[in-house]
């Protein structure tokens, strides 16, 4: 599956993209292999979107996916 991480995730791993081979997934597991993974990261507050659609802990994440580590946004 292809991982796009965006704004401070991207600065942290130092890369935009990822792609990773973790077959079919939920969407609360994918959180817990990414912080298994990249202990750095800060998932918590992150939302997940799969093929541009915002997915919920139970939704399922299929090899050939896009997903997107959307972190929260703040403006003035």
């Amino acid at each position: 599956m292809k991982i796009l991480c965006f704004a401070h995730l991207s600065e942290q791993l130092g890369i935009h993209e990822l792609n990773l081979d973790l077959g079919s997934i939920t969407v609360a597991d994918f959180r817990l292999e990414m912080k298994r993974r990249y202990p750095e990261l800060l998932l918590d507050h992150v939302m997940i979107a799969v093929n541009e659609q915002f997915a919920d802990d139970q939704d399922q994440i299929g090899p050939n996916d896009t997903v997107a580590l959307l972190p929260p946004v703040s403006g003035g």
